[in-house]
């Protein structure tokens, strides 16, 4: 199944993806709310005859708008720890996303106009299904509720600032996240999953989810041990190589631009590029 977020008559909803249209659904709030009260792993009753929208007509939002947790994964493909020049490390590395850092699908991303050093990050987002502390990697996986694309924007010239990664990662609209959720049933065990990134049409990043240094199950369990988590929570699970900052020449997202991100099993996460304060 797909899900996801958006407006409709000037209030937040969500639904059910069937076709090429999403159906209403009522029985809860938010898709949030669905998540905690298991409806997803349960393959609740969903409406199937509510009010119907074409895809092509939403005002789309982030898949899970206003998240406790945005949790990133920093290096966690070998190719990226190699072009940045990193050591070699025994545990992840993470930072925190804010909330309203966010945008959705079809929406810009903001080149905000303290700087001109906008780089992509094509990811895999993993939302939490069911909350838990000092969870093992063994039982990692009933954990998730599903996945979607993300695009963790960086300011790049801000987050080198110092050895601290938040300012670069946090600025409005810079953290794409969608367009749905596929739900963890749905979309299978994590590994032969491609993930690409293109801008512009051309091909900047490509690789397969099991190229991860760290695997999802690993990062739930090294997350869960410090911080619990909770339903709706996101992981932003790392990006590979290819980034535009480490490119010779240097390659930054400018206004104009399209970038997508495409993950197998999930589908295409598409922004433009906007000039704004």
């Amino acid at each position: 199944m797909r899900f996801c977020s958006f407006r409709l008559d000037g209030q937040d909803a969500w639904g059910l993806i069937d076709g090429d249209a999403v159906i209403v659904q009522q029985g809860w709030p938010t898709l949030a709310d669905a998540i905690a009260a298991g409806a997803l792993s349960s393959q609740g009753d969903f409406a199937s005859d509510g009010r119907r929208v074409p895809l092509t007509d939403l005002e789309w939002r982030p898949v899970i708008p206003n998240p406790g947790k945005i949790l990133c994964v920093g290096l966690n493909y070998e190719n990226h720890r190699k072009e940045t020049g990193r050591a070699e490390v025994q545990h992840p590395t993470i930072f925190t996303r804010f909330a309203d850092s966010q945008t959705a699908h079809r929406a810009d991303i903001v080149l905000p106009p303290e700087s001109d050093r906008l780089d992509y990050e094509g990811e895999l987002a993993v939302v939490i299904g069911r909350g838990g502390r000092r969870i093992p990697a063994a039982e990692a996986m009933a954990h998730v509720a599903g996945y979607s694309c993300y695009n963790d924007g960086s300011i790049r010239d801000w987050q080198a600032h110092t050895i601290q990664f938040t300012p670069g990662k946090n600025w409005a609209e810079t953290g794409a996240f969608g367009p749905w959720l596929v739900t963890a049933d749905a979309f299978g065990a994590i590994g032969p999953q491609r993930l690409q990134t293109r801008l512009n049409g051309e091909v900047m990043q490509d690789a397969v989810l099991s190229d991860m240094i760290f695997p999802v199950p690993q990062l739930i369990e090294y997350i869960s041990t410090f911080t619990p988590l909770s339903p709706g929570d996101v992981i932003v699970s790392g990006t590979p190589g290819g980034v535009g900052a480490k490119r010779n020449p240097p390659v930054f997202m400018k206004p104009g631009d399209t970038v997508e991100i495409e993950i197998d099993g999930i589908g295409v996460l598409t922004n433009g590029i906007a000039r704004r304060a």
